[in-house]
């Protein structure tokens, strides 16, 4: 079944009538921000074969940008940098993010769809979670696209080949993990995380946070 606007039309008729889809990218990945998209839509026909965009190929994915910025009523994109997944943890990161996307839409939303089950959001804003919303909303379906292919696309800028940054975005993967093994982190790699743990030349580097500042984090894939 393709994305539907189900779920949109019930908050609308439930009084939220301006309501916006928010996907994010980036957050089991090693290296480089958190991203958070954005959309709303005047509930037109969306373009043919938007669906989550881990189902699509790079290519589909990238054409697929242009057609929903010349459909979509509002686009937003925020991101939060690895040093403030570090500092704050992915929970406020996430928030962060979501808040600068938000932030860049030409009007604010009366009610946001978060794809998956945990609000990271949080007050003043009205928050449905919707766990697989990438694949069943529309407006969180090009949320996942736009997310995707532009935090693919700066991760491929960084260069740094040795790495696999432009394949696999700062997740991981064999050659990242032989990179890291062999080079160490980058100025670009998140310093928290627990995979500086498996590395015994570089082990020292990991920065551990305060134990309240992760109260209440959620997990990587949570």
């Amino acid at each position: 079944m393709p994305p539907s606007y189900a779920l949109e039309n019930l908050l609308s008729d439930g009084g939220s009538k301006l309501v916006a889809g928010i996907d994010e990218v980036g957050r089991g990945a090693w290296a480089g921000p958190v991203a958070v998209c954005a959309v709303v839509t005047d509930l037109s026909e969306p373009p043919a074969g938007l669906t989550d965009s881990k189902l699509l190929s790079r290519a589909r994915r990238e054409a697929m940008v242009a057609e929903i910025t010349g459909w979509a009523a509002g686009i937003g994109y925020g991101e939060a940098s690895h040093e403030e997944v570090d500092a704050l943890g992915m929970t406020e990161a996430l928030r962060r993010a979501a808040r600068r996307a938000l932030a860049e839409l030409p009007v604010r939303p009366d009610a946001v769809i978060l794809d998956g089950k945990h609000d990271y959001l949080g007050p003043p804003w009205q928050v449905r979670c919707e766990i697989k919303g990438d694949l069943s909303c529309v407006s969180v379906a090009a949320a996942s696209v736009i997310a995707k292919v532009r935090r693919d696309a700066y991760m491929a800028s960084l260069g740094l080949d040795a790495y696999g940054f432009a394949s696999n975005a700062g997740y991981p993967s064999p050659v990242h993990q032989r990179a890291l093994a062999e080079h160490g982190p980058t100025e670009h790699h998140r310093l928290s995380w627990s995979y500086l743990d498996k590395l015994p030349r570089w082990r020292h580097l990991r920065r551990h946070r305060d134990a309240a500042a992760g109260a209440g984090q959620l997990g990587l894939f949570g």
